[in-house]
C-alpha cells in the first residue's frame, strides 16, 4: 500500500488535483471537493487548478511547513530542555 510521507512532498512544486488524487489515493472528486470547501488551498489560473505543495504539508500536519520543520526541530532538543528545566528547578528549592 503506497503512503504519502512529509519528505516525499517537493516544497517547490505545485500539483494538479490529479497528482494529489493520487498521492493522497483519493479520487479526483473528493480532492475538487476538499478545495472547493477550502481544506487544500489551490491556485486557479485560468481553468486549470495548482495546489502548492505548502497546502499539502498544511493538509496533512496542520502545520505550515515551516512551523512543522520549527516542530520538528524542537522535538530534536525536547529532552535536552527537559533535563535542563529540571536541573533548575532543583537547585531553585
Amino acid at each position: 500500500m503506497f503512503m504519502l510521507q512529509q519528505d516525499e512532498i517537493d516544497i517547490n512544486k505545485a500539483y494538479t488535483p490529479e497528482q494529489v488524487s493520487v498521492m493522497l489515493q483519493l479520487s479526483k472528486n473528493t480532492v475538487y471537493g476538499l478545495i472547493s470547501r477550502g481544506e487544500i488551498i489551490a491556485k486557479k489560473i485560468g481553468k486549470l487548478y495548482r495546489i502548492p505543495a505548502a497546502s499539502l504539508s498544511f493538509f496533512l500536519t496542520g502545520l505550515d511547513y515551516d512551523l512543522y520543520l520549527a516542530d520538528q526541530e524542537d522535538r530534536k532538543n525536547l529532552t535536552r530542555v527537559e533535563k535542563a528545566v529540571k536541573k533548575v528547578r532543583s537547585t531553585s528549592l
